[in-house]
């Protein structure tokens, strides 16, 4: 463990308060992440400093200068107090794990070994903003039908919780004979406004089981092997894990680091937790001397192509541009995967609304005419 020696009173003193705002950081339970567009600029920002020869330290005293997030900033004039006190780069954002992964803490003790820290700075800013963007595609891929999912929800809650009552009101005070879809379409109004209390648990129940999945360790295994297994939706999931898999791995080799050490980093760095079961295995049966490719194979978990490519590049000593040739691949591919995902979930999402409605509509249509019929008989 580095320790960190209080700067020379020549040196440039923390903004005033930052030694409150750093015990208050510390005290939080969860402290706040930094988000990964800062953690891109600032990548972009200290390779264009280092790459014009000015020193390090000055570096990120700039940078520090003129972060906007209050968190990254109180990180960067500790890391500058650890850098005067003899600590290396890597090991003073090692320090801070909310704003600086541990494939970038990996990356970054590679690249001082080799002198190039200026070239892998600028590796992980495209890294970081090819991530950034595919996830904005998901997102805004998904806008649109969770908006229609959302608003096809609101108009059958107001259906069966306002409108219907009063409809069976009416016909009540009729004494109407009234046919199957309007008593299918009753019953179902009673129930869910006479017991709404059931519903309401059952969705504090479906609330606590969502809380438990994304916390319990246990919870997290179960959703991701669910989340895997579903028509389309895993599709999504896989080549994404897939994709950042083939890039952490192929930029950290790229870097220096060495593959044992890559693969445990890209691992921890793994969303799904089945995928990072799966790498963890793989790394220990490369540690027994079984190679790469092979236990990848035998996992079940990769693609053909991606076997192919880790194979040809194991076998000629490329292995980190095919990850590289591989995360491109899957990148394309997920883009793929989400255009046809919205396209088919769109369409399903309004006929489904449409076949509600359009129920709602004969049920209560039918009954009416039914009555109406009935008068004019009499």
């Amino acid at each position: 463990m580095t320790t960190v020696i209080e700067p020379a009173p020549a040196a440039q003193a923390p903004p005033p308060g930052s030694s409150a705002l750093q015990r208050l950081m510390k005290l939080e339970i969860t402290p706040r992440k930094v988000p990964r567009k800062d953690l891109m600029h600032f990548s972009r920002q200290m390779a264009v400093f280092l790459r014009a020869g000015i020193p390090l330290v000055d570096a990120l005293q700039t940078v520090e200068e003129e972060a906007g997030n209050k968190t990254f900033k109180i990180i960067l004039a500790d890391m500058i107090a650890s850098l005067q006190g003899g600590a290396t780069f890597a090991s003073a954002a090692a320090q801070h794990n909310q704003a600086f992964p541990e494939y970038y803490i990996g990356i970054l003790r590679s690249a001082e070994l080799t002198g190039n820290l200026d070239v892998v700075l600028d590796q992980l800013a495209e890294y970081i903003e090819r991530d950034l963007d595919a996830r904005r595609r998901v997102t805004q891929a998904l806008t649109y039908p969770a908006v229609i999912a959302v608003v096809a929800i609101v108009v059958v809650t107001i259906l069966m919780v306002v409108v219907l009552p009063k409809f069976t009101k009416f016909f009540a005070d009729l004494h109407a004979k009234l046919p199957l879809p309007t008593r299918m379409l009753i019953g179902a109004s009673n129930l869910a406004s006479n017991y709404w209390f059931v519903w309401l648990g059952l969705l504090g129940l479906f609330a606590v089981v969502l809380i438990w999945m994304s916390q319990a360790t246990k919870g997290r295994v179960l959703r991701d092997r669910i989340l895997l297994r579903l028509p389309v939706v895993g599709d999504l999931v896989r080549h994404s894990v897939l994709e950042r898999f083939c890039r952490i791995l192929s930029s950290m080799m790229t870097a220096g680091v060495p593959l044992p050490e890559a693969m445990a980093v890209t691992a921890e760095a793994t969303s799904n937790s089945v995928y990072r079961k799966a790498i963890t295995e793989v790394r220990l049966a490369m540690m027994r001397g079984e190679g790469l490719a092979a236990p990848l194979a035998a996992t079940g978990l990769f693609p053909a192509a991606a076997r192919q490519m880790f194979r040809v590049g194991e076998s000629t000593g490329s292995l980190d541009l095919q990850l590289r040739n591989a995360s491109i691949y899957f990148d394309r591919e997920l883009d793929h995967k989400v255009k046809r995902f919205t396209s088919l979930f769109e369409p399903t999402v309004i006929v489904m609304m449409g076949v509600i409605v359009g129920f709602v509509a004969i049920a209560l249509v039918s009954a009416m005419y039914g009555m109406v019929h009935s008068a004019s008989v009499q």
